[in-house]
């Protein structure tokens, strides 16, 4: 049980918030004997986590299993050079204690999974997720629901970011809103069609906000409104959706009692396999197949852009072209597909040999960034 009694040092600290008669003693209380678990560690966890440290939060949780890269640093602020290659998750503890040196910080530097998440989660008042995927993001809610949690929603792609909050006994839930998964060829990731570096930054502070506000009790939250930023024009619009009766997991005659792998498998999932050659490769196969000579067609699904920051050869092909260039593939060549970390190349490999007739074609598992670690340490994760 966190203790919820303010301090002198905390009084001085938390002035701004005692004096706010919308929080007050009462409220600030109510902060420091609250517990969070913000999943991701990127560019929403990081002011979600900058945030809601600064605010007094007893215990803040993190779970993220990646380790940090120099790409993320463009949008992820809690992160440095220096700290390129470390876990994310221990890097988060050890800034956001450096932030606020009362509160308490657990890293779970680990995936959040079926087998994990009730066990996890189960411990928090409050979930707020940073995911950026549709796998996690199922998960989350899914988890959410069963234990009764609230959950603060954020998302970002490009220039749009996107806010709500499902508090499932009072509104709708995340699958009231969007009841099935896009399919996971025609969705890119931030990866493939980038972000804006401030944005994570505006949707992940009104994220905290909505989180302090529910712990507070105060205000108007979000539940049953997605608040839908276009930051290009710098307008937001909001999107009011109600609860489905029918909702497979928050409706009257729910089907989702209980998380199962299946529920969660409709993204960076290995293709189906429709022939005998296989639809993977790792690494260190494709680098015996280099050191044999043997005869392959190495396809990089990447943009150009990222040709120049690391590269082990082959015909470049952006993904969102390869439909429009198939002519330039030969369908009785074994094609090897890469891209940074394997899962465009996933796509792609989906994509030729169910749509387009290519049995032949085979993932990089892991990408480029898995044969930097593996082959040659010599070349640039990014």
């Amino acid at each position: 049980m966190l203790k919820s009694e303010l301090n002198g040092n905390e009084i001085r600290r938390y002035a701004r918030h005692l004096v706010l008669p919308d929080v007050g003693e009462e409220g600030q209380k109510k902060l420091k004997s609250a517990r969070v678990l913000i999943v991701g560690a990127g560019g929403l966890g990081s002011p979600l986590g900058l945030y809601l440290a600064a605010a007094g939060i007893g215990e803040i949780g993190i779970i993220d299993f990646d380790n940090v890269s120099y790409s993320n640093l463009q949008r992820q602020v809690l992160f440095s050079e220096n700290e390129v290659g470390k876990p994310k998750a221990e890097i988060v503890k050890e800034h956001l204690l450096e932030i606020n040196s009362g509160i308490k910080v657990i890293a779970y530097n680990e995936k959040l999974t079926y087998k994990n998440a009730l066990d996890i989660m189960k411990n928090y008042d409050v979930i707020a997720d940073g995911s950026d995927n549709f796998s996690a993001k199922y998960l989350v809610n899914d988890a959410c629901v069963l234990l009764g949690k609230p959950l603060v929603y954020g998302s970002v792609l490009r220039f749009e970011g996107q806010v709500s909050a499902y508090i499932h006994k009072e509104g709708p839930c995340y699958r009231c809103l969007f009841p099935e998964p896009p399919d996971g060829g025609n969705v890119l990731s931030c990866e493939e069609a980038g972000v804006l570096g401030a944005l994570p930054g505006i949707i992940g502070s009104i994220q905290a906000n909505e989180v302090i506000k529910l712990i507070i009790g105060k205000g108007e939250t979000l539940a049953g409104r997605l608040l839908v930023l276009d930051s290009l024009k710098m307008k937001f619009r909001e999107i009011k959706f109600e609860k489905n009766p029918d909702c497979p997991v928050c409706g009257r005659n729910p089907v989702i009692k209980k998380l199962k792998e299946e529920l969660y498998y409709f993204e960076s999932c290995a293709p189906a396999e429709n022939n005998n050659f296989k639809s993977e490769i790792t690494v260190e196969e494709l680098k015996k197949k280099i050191d044999n000579k043997e005869k392959f067609f190495l396809l990089d699904v990447r943009e150009p852009v990222e040709t120049r920051i690391s590269t082990i050869g082959g015909e470049l092909i952006p993904l969102k072209d390869l439909p429009h260039r198939m002519n330039e593939l030969n369908k009785n060549d074994e094609i090897i597909v890469y891209c940074r970390t394997g899962h465009r190349s996933h796509n792609a490999v989906q994509f030729l040999r169910e749509k387009a007739g290519f049995k032949k074609a085979r993932n990089l598992l892991g990408g480029i960034n898995l044969w930097a670690e593996k082959i040659d340490n010599t070349m640039q994760k990014y």
